[in-house]
């Protein structure tokens, strides 16, 4: 049976997973869900996902919601993405986490409010605020990747995965590879895995649907 990842274009969690997916060698189809015309708020949507969230994984009997989770659960069901030690997996763990609360949580927030809402309904001083604090957690980010290839060990996992998820999209929010260097090599290697595509040609959905 193939592994349904519910999904648009426009979500880095999803984006996430699709990626893990993909470089994990499943067999898995998008099923779009249209966000923006209220499907994930919907009471049939939220049969699925009480959360009215974006993404949720369907494999067989599992169904799971949240990006973390989803890519914790592909790793472990395949052997791939997940390092190669315990200690390893703890340092995957750590990032993944600090992602969630100072990276991902943070620029998924910033680029919404600055592309996807209407500017009168955008809330004073936020998006400045929130992209303060992005500088600082990209600079980590930035220097932790000065000195290696990828954010644990000497291969792709879903760390790398977990943090990639946002850098990729056109839409502005505060970030420019170009000035962040290592970040920006790393993105690279990234997109240099077999399999990998932009977020808008791996999922349904995108602005230009919109226009």
């Amino acid at each position: 049976m193939t592994t349904q990842l519910y999904c648009f274009g426009e979500s880095g969690n999803a984006y996430k997973c699709a990626l893990a997916l993909t470089f994990a060698d499943l067999d898995w189809e998008a099923v779009y869900v249209d966000f923006f015309n209220g499907e994930a708020r919907g009471e049939e949507f939220r049969k699925l996902n009480p959360m009215g969230e974006v993404p949720v994984l369907v494999d067989g009997e599992t169904v799971l919601t949240q990006s973390g989770v989803i890519l914790d659960y592909i790793s472990s069901k395949t052997g791939q993405l997940g390092g190669r030690s315990a200690a390893e997996r703890r340092d995957i763990l750590r990032w993944m986490f600090w992602d969630n609360h100072k990276f991902s949580g943070q620029i998924g927030t910033t680029r919404f409010l600055n592309n996807f809402l209407p500017e009168a309904k955008r809330p004073e001083g936020v998006i400045p605020f929130q992209q303060g604090r992005l500088k600082a957690a990209y600079r980590v980010l930035e220097d932790h990747l000065a000195t290696r290839d990828w954010v644990v060990g000497g291969a792709v996992t879903i760390a790398d995965l977990s943090l990639c998820g946002y850098l990729y999209y056109p839409e502005p929010f505060g970030f420019s590879r170009a000035d962040w260097p290592h970040i920006d090599r790393w993105l690279d290697r990234i997109a240099a895995l077999p399999g990998w595509k932009h977020p808008y040609d791996m999922m349904p959905g995108n602005p230009s649907d919109r226009a």
